[in-house]
């Protein structure tokens, strides 16, 4: 081989190496990746209203005003069909997905004479922690959830990752590739699925689908639940600093109950996680609540190449 074929050679090899060593997930949409890990959604429901406890859209009445969303759900039946909000940040390792659950009641069966239990508006949700290992949509490493004024953390069949900061609360079920969560009927606090039957035996699974449907009614077990991007143009984040919508950042305004009650992924907050650990950072910066939460996380950044929230 001539001088000249041999650098050429020696040249090929030392590109080609580290361009492959390198490799990053294959290109993947947004909107692939939330529908890809959104969960199979077990949603409790109450039979003495059960309806109000069907999943739907802020926007659900066709407009953003919440201050009428409370009195619009006993009219609006045809129009609450499933729905979650996701959004998704990135950093070199993770993706981080947020799926937000919205009902138009946070509401008792029984009377509320001092507004301290119910609520107009209601979400809740869960933050999803992908890895990027290569694959189109990644490896599943960890889940927390959003029940009220708590976080719950759950692992995923085969993480490292094990308790930090907070307890690990269990490892999550999944069905076929997808995991499994359940929410309360009328509070509607999210956790992981524990294969349990619904409380009563009544109770809807949402699935996730191009197209939102409305459940038969309070017991319907295949329900279709489509995604909605919270950062879609004129969405749910552009609607972030709008008096009709919020009350404050990351409030929803309401005035059925306790006013002014429910919050949007940035406004979420753990109650007892520690002072570093602000209103908000499950959906605003994710990496770092997951850092704190979690140990031997491995190959970890927390420096983001994407985040729409900042």
């Amino acid at each position: 081989m001539t001088p000249a074929r041999t650098f050429a050679a020696a040249l090929v090899a030392a590109l080609a190496l580290p361009v492959f060593a390198t490799t990053p997930a294959h290109a993947v949409s947004d909107a692939d990746l939330a529908r890809y890990w959104a969960p199979v959604h077990h949603q409790d429901t109450d039979s003495s209203d059960y309806d109000a406890d069907y999943l739907s859209t802020v926007d659900y009445d066709g407009e953003w005003n919440t201050l009428n969303n409370w009195e619009g759900q006993d009219d609006s039946l045809a129009r609450l069909t499933g729905a979650a909000y996701y959004s998704v940040v990135e950093t070199s390792t993770h993706w981080f997905l947020v799926y937000s659950f919205y009902h138009p009641r946070d509401w008792e069966d029984v009377p509320d004479p001092f507004a301290l239990l119910t609520h107009e508006n209601d979400m809740e949700g869960l933050l999803a922690t992908v890895r990027k290992d290569g694959s189109t949509h990644g490896k599943l490493e960890a889940v927390v959830t959003v029940a009220h004024s708590d976080f719950h953390s759950y692992v995923a069949p085969g993480s490292t990752f094990t308790s930090g900061r907070e307890s690990v609360d269990g490892t999550l079920r999944m069905q076929g590739t997808r995991f499994t969560t359940r929410q309360e009927a009328k509070g509607h606090g999210l956790y992981a699925w524990n294969g349990a039957e619904f409380p009563g035996g009544d109770g809807v699974v949402y699935v996730p689908s191009d197209t939102g449907e409305v459940p038969s009614g309070g017991n319907d077990r295949s329900v279709g639940y489509r995604l909605v991007d919270t950062f879609a143009p004129g969405g749910l984040w552009a609607q972030r600093s709008s008096a009709a919508t919020f009350a404050g950042w990351g409030t929803f305004r309401g005035d059925n109950g306790k006013d002014n009650a429910a919050n949007s992924a940035w406004g979420w907050d753990d109650q007892n996680d520690g002072s570093d650990l602000q209103r908000g950072l499950l959906a605003t910066d994710p990496a770092y609540l997951v850092s704190v939460y979690f140990g031997n996380r491995g190959e970890f950044s927390t420096t983001y190449t994407r985040n729409a929230y900042r």
